[in-house]
C-alpha cells in the first residue's frame, strides 16, 4: 500500500511538503486524521477551486459545503481573471509609468520615470518636491520603495547619481497628502482602501468588497510588508471589524496611534465609489481590478490598480463569523 505522503505527492503535484505541514497542524489542532484532512483538500479543491492553502488559511475544515460555496477561493479568483482581463494589457498596470500615464486624471499628482527622462527634468522634478516617493517601475507589496528627503544629501547631483546608479529603474512620484480624518488612524503611511470592482458585460461596473490598508510602523500600508487589513462596508464606508495581520493579530486601536479603528467612517465615501467605477470602464479589456484609493483633503485618489485582485485578505476567519464568504457578491453582480 503506497504511503500517505505519495499519495500526496502523487495526487496533488504541488508543494507537499508545504501541504504536510498544514495538514500536520490541522491535525494537531482538531484531532482529524490525516487522510481525512487531505481527502477534504482534494473535495474543496474539485468542488471549489480551493488549493490547500485556501483550505488552511479559510479554515475550510470548520465549514459545511454550503459554507464552503460561499468563498471565492483561488481556483474561482483565477476563473475571474482568465474571463474578465486579457492579458495583453496587464502592462498598463504591472508598469507604474504606463498606469500613472493612462490613469493621470484619477491620481491626481506629479510623477517623473527616470531612466527615459532627461536629467534637467528630473533635477526639475527634485527640486519641485523636497521630499518624494521613490517606486521601482515594476514591483508589487511596496517592495523597494523608498522616501526621499532631498535635505538629508549633499547636492541634487548627488539625489541623481542615487536615483540612476546600476540597476535601478525609479519612478518618482509627488509624496500624497492624506486627509487628516484617516491620518488620525495612522500618519506614518498613506492608508488606502483597496476597492474592487468588476465590470459586466453590459458594461455596468460593480463594486464587490473594500477593504481598509493600515501601515504599522512602516510608510507603507501593505498587507505583506508588515500592514494590517479590516473590512469596509462597501456601501457605507464604515469599518466593520478589527484590524489584523499577517501574523493574525487583531487591533480594536491602532498598536502605535491608539485610534480606534473599528467604526471608523472614510470621508467622501461616495466620491470613492464613483471614481472607481469610472476608472474600471477606461480599460474595456480588464474588467476585474482591485483599486487602492487614498483619502486627501481634495477628495479621493487613485494609487494604483492590480490586475490580479488578491482573494484571501476579504475572507480571514476573523472577519467572517458568519462563516460567510464574498462569492455570492459577484454572483449578485454577474447575475450567475
Amino acid at each position: 500500500m503506497p504511503s500517505f505522503k505519495y499519495l500526496v505527492k502523487r495526487v496533488m503535484k504541488m508543494d507537499y511538503k508545504n501541504m504536510l505541514d498544514k495538514i500536520n497542524r490541522i491535525h494537531k489542532e482538531t484531532g482529524m486524521g490525516r487522510i481525512a484532512i487531505f481527502n477534504d483538500m482534494r473535495k474543496c479543491a474539485v468542488k471549489y477551486g480551493a488549493g490547500y492553502s485556501d483550505y488552511d488559511l479559510f479554515e475550510m475544515y470548520r465549514l459545511t459545503d454550503e459554507e464552503r460555496d460561499t468563498y471565492i477561493t483561488r481556483g474561482r479568483n483565477n476563473d475571474l481573471i482568465k474571463k474578465y482581463n486579457n492579458p495583453e494589457y496587464n502592462y498598463l498596470f504591472r508598469n507604474k509609468v504606463e498606469f500613472n500615464t493612462l490613469f493621470r486624471d484619477f491620481i491626481k499628482r506629479d510623477f517623473i520615470d527616470v531612466n527615459s527622462s532627461a536629467k534637467e527634468d528630473v533635477l526639475k522634478f527634485i527640486s519641485k518636491h523636497s521630499i518624494f516617493m521613490a517606486k521601482p517601475v515594476v514591483g508589487t507589496c511596496g517592495k523597494g520603495i523608498e522616501r526621499i528627503d532631498i535635505s538629508t544629501y549633499v547636492s541634487l547631483d548627488e539625489v541623481y547619481d542615487y536615483l540612476t546608479q546600476a540597476g535601478m529603474n525609479y519612478e518618482l512620484e509627488e509624496v500624497i497628502v492624506q486627509h487628516e480624518k484617516v491620518a488620525t488612524i495612522y500618519p506614518n503611511s498613506i492608508n488606502t482602501v483597496r476597492i474592487v470592482t468588476i465590470v459586466d458585460d453590459e458594461g455596468d461596473s460593480h463594486v464587490i468588497c473594500a477593504y481598509f490598508r493600515i501601515g504599522n510602523g512602516k510608510y507603507v500600508d501593505n498587507f505583506n510588508s508588515g500592514g494590517m487589513v479590516a473590512p469596509v462596508n462597501e456601501e457605507t464606508g464604515e469599518v466593520i471589524d478589527k484590524a489584523i495581520d499577517k501574523k493574525k493579530n487583531l487591533y480594536e486601536y491602532h498598536p502605535i496611534t491608539n485610534a480606534l479603528i473599528k467604526g471608523f467612517m472614510f470621508p467622501d465615501w461616495e466620491k470613492a465609489l464613483e471614481l472607481v467605477k469610472e476608472a474600471s470602464k477606461l480599460v474595456p479589456e480588464m474588467r476585474y481590478v482591485g483599486w487602492d484609493v487614498s483619502f486627501t483633503p481634495n477628495g479621493p485618489i487613485l494609487v494604483e490598480g492590480n490586475e490580479y485582485p488578491g482573494h484571501d485578505i476579504y475572507q480571514l476567519p476573523e472577519h467572517t463569523p458568519n462563516h460567510i464568504g464574498i462569492w455570492p457578491k459577484f454572483s449578485r453582480a454577474l447575475k450567475k
